[in-house]
């Protein structure tokens, strides 16, 4: 990693993600002044985090993507995420008790990472009630993200990692949209492509489930539940 100047065009692009974006131009000012802010370009395929090391800055990624990964309990490197900037992210772990990370973090594209002080970010954010909501909002926002993901990783099987992953993304008791394509979704429930199309095709044969383009329908949601 190199340090760099904080430009004008850094400043633009950290107001702009949802963390402080349209904020009052008084609080922008506070946000530039009060933060103590260290920026770094940092090459592809670079560990920038790594698992089980202390959280004490906020991290926001300004340019470039970041793959995050887990060694799960069987030692093996499984990909939870791919983070696109502008992002902030690790956030619930900025004021945790136990605030180590539970993930790696390694830059897929040259990139340039924003770290603010923890203490510098407590002492805006408890000071401007607006932040502190903002923080807050996004803090639980990754926390929903997180623990679905590693609750689908936690099952050994792929049906019940499936049907986890149906059961969390419905947007009525029956009928899930589904986010990603099946190469997408394979490599977010950790498995191949062959094999999730196989076991959807087994699925679909059980009548447990139909699939229509980006719509799933749960027929046999009592028998779904028993792989969860």
């Amino acid at each position: 990693m190199v340090q760099i100047d904080f430009s004008d065009d850094y400043k633009h692009i950290l107001l702009q993600i949802p963390l402080f974006r349209d904020l009052d131009a008084n609080v922008k000012k506070r946000l530039l002044d009060e933060l103590q802010i260290t920026l770094y370009e940092v090459p592809r395929k670079e560990v920038v985090l790594q698992q089980d090391t202390r959280c004490n800055h906020l991290y926001i990624l300004l340019k470039g993507e970041l793959e995050v990964d887990i060694i799960d309990v069987a030692g093996n490197l499984v990909k939870v995420e791919e983070i696109l900037a502008p992002r902030a992210f690790a956030t619930p772990h900025l004021f945790g008790e136990n605030n180590t990370l539970p993930a790696t973090f390694t830059t897929s594209k040259d990139s340039v990472l924003l770290m603010a002080t923890r203490n510098s970010v407590f002492s805006l954010i408890s000071s401007v009630p607006e932040l502190l909501h903002r923080f807050l909002c996004v803090t639980g926002n990754c926390n929903k993200c997180t623990v679905t993901r590693l609750r689908i990783l936690s099952y050994k099987n792929l049906r019940s990692r499936f049907v986890y992953y149906l059961m969390e993304h419905r947007t009525s008791p029956n009928v899930v949209i589904l986010e990603h394509n099946q190469v997408q979704l394979a490599e977010y429930l950790g498995v191949t492509r062959p094999a999730l199309s196989k076991e959807i095709n087994k699925m679909i044969k059980e009548g447990l489930i139909t699939i229509d383009k980006r719509e799933a329908k749960l027929l046999d949601t009592k028998a779904l539940k028993e792989y969860v």
